[in-house]
């Protein structure tokens, strides 16, 4: 088992910053790819970034590609996820998620291929 809890989320006005966090415990964090996803209302669920195991590749969706980075600390058990230049857009509850089935230099944004959840986190970004 794993247990994820995200921090960090908020109200911010566009074009601010916030930082996400996730800590995780249980299993060894660093056996675990790492993504983090949104869903607002009425909307699927999409991933907006991952991170391997091996902490070297990283996907973003192209939404938020520039304003947003992703990474790890594994002596921390912790993924982080930056956010810059937010936009009204952005709102959603931002999810952690951890994998455990992909290769030590492979992510995915696929959300059935992630194991656990974490709570989720409200991001509000106003106009």
């Amino acid at each position: 088992q794993v247990q994820l809890v995200e921090s960090g989320g908020g109200l911010v006005q566009t074009g601010g910053s916030l930082r996400l966090s996730c800590a995780a415990s249980g299993r060894t964090f660093s056996n675990s790819a790492m993504g983090w996803f949104r869903q607002a209302p009425g909307k699927e669920r999409e991933c907006v970034a991952a991170i391997s195991r091996s902490n070297s590749i990283t996907y973003y969706a192209d939404s938020v590609k520039g304003r947003f980075t992703i990474s790890r600390d594994n002596a921390k058990n912790t993924v982080y996820l930056q956010m810059n230049s937010l936009k009204p857009e952005d709102t959603a509850v931002y999810y952690c998620a951890a994998s455990f089935r992909v290769g030590y230099i492979s992510i995915t944004p696929r959300a059935d291929q992630y194991d656990y959840w974490g709570q989720g986190t409200q991001v509000t970004v106003s106009s």
